[in-house]
């Protein structure tokens, strides 16, 4: 009864935005535009829209912090006092754009705190305050004391596993150790991310993960480890590999594994990026295929609401999972890349 109670819950909360916005359309006599919505809850943005009741939009404004490249004077602002000669580009997912004295159209210098921006720095307050509380427990407590128990023993039981599962086996024994603080740190930041992101509501509901920006970074650090400080042994697989010298010569296998350097990092990037949009926009879908069968008779539309009600739960049941599985396999492959660029040498 009590897991009953809690997926209604959270099935409720899953629904409260998209129904103000679909109710706010109904209002202005607008069709129910399901791909606008979708995109606009994916994209990045300047403020923080919670919802809109009555036609009053209820949210925040983040500062926008941009450079002027026709005078090189920087503006401090917000969405709704942008400085003359800017403007926010529909045709570029909503970002700033300078029209210049010429009549040409530049993008300008932009540090603005956006949407995903403050997100992320969310996402780093709630890890230093779990790890911080986390490392209190321990410094209370010695290695004779019992086992913790409750928050505290999950989180041990989730750094044990991915450090001695995933960390240590896959790179080494020998080699692990420089590597566990960046691999845990990637871990954690991309499943606490996730979380977060599945959120309908403020503190959460960002699609940080699924903008490829992040994703970008995340695998360039993975490129940076493997490649800064790989070992001989794996340079000379990539540039003298163990092939017949005719291969060597022409030269085939090294200019295909110089390739595969980019190739391995450009898969984690696109692998989280892809998943976790395709998941977020899934659920949006679906609880706009909801406000969508209200607009239908009543005999179709009740069908097609408790078809999308079970979808939409399913999915979000699903992406609970992917939230994990999604860290689990960019920590994972990130510590293969880092044991592969630490091989010993075969007699």
């Amino acid at each position: 009864m009590k897991q009953l109670k809690s997926i209604c819950l959270l099935l409720m909360l899953a629904l409260v935005p998209l129904q103000l916005m679909a109710n706010e359309q109904k209002e202005e006599g607008e069709a129910l535009n399901i791909p606008e919505i979708v995109l606009e809850h994916l994209a990045d943005a300047y403020e923080w829209h919670i919802t809109t009741i009555g036609g009053k939009h209820i949210g925040f404004e983040l500062p926008i912090i941009i450079r002027s490249g026709e005078t090189g004077e920087w503006h401090f602002c917000t969405a709704h006092s942008l400085p003359d000669g800017f403007f926010f580009n529909e045709e570029a997912h909503g970002k700033i754009y300078e029209r210049m004295a010429d009549g040409t159209v530049e993008r300008p210098i932009d540090l603005s705190i956006t949407r995903n921006v403050l997100q992320i720095w969310i996402v780093v307050a709630l890890l230093l305050a779990v790890f911080l509380s986390c490392a209190r427990w321990y410094k209370k407590h010695d290695k004779t004391d019992n086992a913790p128990r409750g928050f505290i023993g999950a989180m041990e039981m989730l750094v044990m596993m991915i450090n001695d599962d995933v960390i240590k086996s896959s790179i080494g024994e020998k080699h692990y150790r420089p590597y566990a603080p960046y691999l845990l740190t990637v871990f954690f930041f991309i499943f606490f991310t996730n979380l977060l992101g599945l959120l309908p509501i403020f503190p959460g509901g960002s699609n940080v993960t699924g903008n490829i920006n992040i994703t970008f970074f995340l695998a360039l650090c993975t490129f940076l480890a493997v490649n800064l400080f790989g070992n001989r042994e794996y340079w000379k697989d990539i540039f003298w590999p163990d092939v017949p010298l005719f291969l060597k010569a022409i030269p085939i296998m090294p200019a295909i594994e110089l390739f595969g350097v980019f190739t391995k990092p450009f898969a984690l990037m696109i692998r989280l990026f892809a998943n976790m949009m395709a998941g977020h926009a899934m659920i949006l879908a679906f609880t706009c295929v909801i406000f969508l069968g209200w607009t239908m008779g009543t005999a179709m539309g009740t069908g097609l609401n408790l078809f999308s009600a079970i979808m939409l739960l399913f999915m979000n049941a699903l992406e609970l999972l992917v939230a994990f599985v999604q860290a689990y396999v960019f920590t994972m492959l990130s510590a293969v890349f880092i044991g592969l660029a630490h091989k010993e040498h075969e007699h």
